[in-house]
């Protein structure tokens, strides 16, 4: 990899992911993350070659910095948390798209994304509490995230929140899947019994083991 066509490309081939050039200055374009339009990918030309900057962590900075002389502390931007990628074909292209796509992963990980795939992993015919989700999300403490997250689900088809009640296996209120009813009836649908609004978390809970 050596162009800027070429890293811009691939930045953009990863999901939800858009090109900006947020200053006056040309040289600079960028590739943002739409969850939350942070950047992960910084390209420009400097000293007759192209540079790319990416977010690394922080205990894998050095590793980076140390396999290849051709990758330094990041231009512009923290020392700890970012690497610019010299572009002078020593590096191989592997290794020039492993960082990117490493750039990108630390990007994109915010609390909205680990909950909605900690609910698909919730199986058919069962249920798990905001709690439970807020745990396999990394934080067991932002169960009222969860809530506020999935009141805000982009996409119901996958990410199936009426599989998650309250700690009491109560189900949320009518208006959060379109109407009254309509989380009982998903449920009902997939086996599991709904009584007076409640779901038995002794026979219907799943947690992960």
């Amino acid at each position: 990899m050596k162009t800027r066509k070429q890293a811009l490309t691939f930045g953009l081939s990863f999901p939800d992911t858009y090109q900006d050039a947020p200053f006056h200055d040309t040289n600079w374009q960028l590739v943002r993350y739409k969850g939350n339009d942070k950047a992960f990918l910084w390209t420009y030309e400097k000293d007759g070659l192209v540079n790319l900057n990416v977010k690394v962590d922080p205990d894998k900075a050095v590793f980076w910095r140390n396999m290849y002389p051709s990758v330094v502390p990041g231009y512009h931007q923290n020392k700890e948390h970012w690497n610019t990628i010299i572009l002078d074909g020593s590096i191989p292209d592997r290794d020039v798209k492993l960082m990117i796509r490493e750039s990108y992963d630390l990007i994109s990980d915010c609390p909205s994304k680990r909950i909605y795939e900690a609910v698909k992993k919730i199986p058919y015919g069962r249920v798990a509490t905001y709690a439970d989700i807020a745990e396999l999300a990394g934080d067991r403490k932002m169960a009222r995230a969860v809530g506020n997250a999935l009141h805000k689900n982009p996409d119901p088809d996958n990410i199936h929140c009426y599989r998650v009640v309250n700690a009491k296996g109560e189900l949320a209120g009518g208006f959060a899947f379109g109407g009254a009813e309509v989380q009982a009836k998903l449920l009902e649908a997939e086996g599991v019994e709904v009584i007076g609004g409640v779901v038995d978390l002794k026979r219907f809970r799943w947690q992960e083991t």
